[in-house]
């Protein structure tokens, strides 16, 4: 009798986030590398029933999930794909598994907030409650382990993959930049720390132009920044973007440039090495771990440091085959190898 497995995604509501490709990915190559070998249902809004054909079946959300979910006993696993699913460990008789994507908030939030002290204590909650927990790079399980000692004997480390996706020919972006252009993508919000960019526009003719949904506070200190700098006019804040059209920026951009404060992986760093971009990162949290040799580094966010390291990057880039090296780099991660992971997973906790 197969294993019946349910994997949460009731955070991929919300497209152009790393939860929804997360979530999407995983599952999808979980339906593949698993029919014939597990029952696979995933838990999810109304909106995404049915993404996955007729390779699962269909759980869906509701809010009265957080206090009683009816269906505890009918899965001998269960996967809370992302530390935020509407239910518990404690709600479900199975076999659990919890990958934990981030604890960003130990890195943006004031050391003893009260805001950190919720969250550390629900996060606490869910470690003890799950079989076996898994981090998405290095980074993650130290931090982990930092703050949830008792972890140790039962964390795993599996990076995600990454989908090199390609724009059809013809394709043009609903934004189009007029000429050379500096590309951004994610949460529009502080920790992407976008802002710093903007004096990148000095002395040269590119666009920058940022990709995702907007918070729009943070959007208006963008835009204050580009004011200040006279460069209003070519900085492009242009909400969610189609896969297409994303695929078309990173094909098409100068550079991709992620000077983001807290990551628990970054998936768009690798997106943009598949397209043989030249990718520019902060050093913070997981991206030296993710770039590895293939990116360049912004030690601080100075604009003439940011400047210098823009332009010896660039020439670097062009001198040593930076393309290949970047595909190369973004080539050892990959969907087929996260999904064999998790199935190994999944036998081991059941064992």
């Amino acid at each position: 009798m197969m294993p019946k497995l349910l994997i949460t995604l009731d955070s991929m509501r919300f497209e152009n986030t790393g939860l929804h490709t997360f979530g999407h990915s995983l599952t999808s190559e979980l339906a593949r590398q698993g029919e014939g070998n597990v029952e696979l249902s995933a838990y999810t809004y109304a909106l995404q029933h049915g993404f996955l054909g007729q390779r699962a079946s269909y759980v869906r959300h509701r809010k009265f999930h957080r206090w009683h979910f009816p269906r505890k006993q009918q899965f001998d696993v269960v996967h809370f794909a992302d530390q935020y699913c509407r239910f518990g460990p404690q709600q479900v008789r199975a076999r659990t598994v919890m990958t934990v994507h981030d604890l960003n908030q130990v890195h943006e939030q004031p050391p003893g907030s009260p805001k950190l002290a919720r969250h550390l204590g629900r996060m606490a909650r869910k470690i003890a409650g799950v079989d076996h927990v898994v981090a998405i790079s290095e980074f993650v399980k130290a931090d982990i382990l930092r703050f949830f000692p008792e972890a140790a004997g039962k964390i795993s480390v599996i990076y995600n993959g990454t989908n090199p996706g390609r724009a059809p020919e013809g394709h043009l972006p609903r934004f189009q930049p007029p000429g050379r252009f500096l590309f951004a993508v994610g949460m529009v919000c502080p920790k992407k720390n976008f802002h710093v960019l903007v004096p990148l526009l000095r002395g040269n003719d590119m666009t920058l132009v940022i990709a995702g949904v907007v918070k729009d506070a943070y959007k208006e200190k963008i835009l204050q920044e580009a004011a200040r700098y006279g460069v209003l006019d070519r900085v492009a804040v242009t909400g969610p973007v189609s896969q297409f059209d994303k695929d078309w920026y990173y094909a098409h951009c100068e550079a991709f440039l992620f000077p983001s404060l807290a990551e628990g992986f970054g998936l768009p760093v690798l997106e943009a090495m598949h397209h043989g971009r030249p990718v520019f990162l902060s050093r913070f949290t997981s991206l030296p771990e993710i770039g590895g040799d293939a990116a360049f580094y912004f030690d601080s966010f100075d604009p003439d440091h940011m400047a210098g390291v823009l332009a010896q990057g660039m020439a670097r880039f062009e001198r040593e085959h930076g393309a290949e090296r970047a595909r190369l780099h973004a080539s050892r991660f990959s969907w087929e190898k996260a999904g064999a992971a998790y199935l190994a997973l999944y036998r081991q906790v059941l064992a």
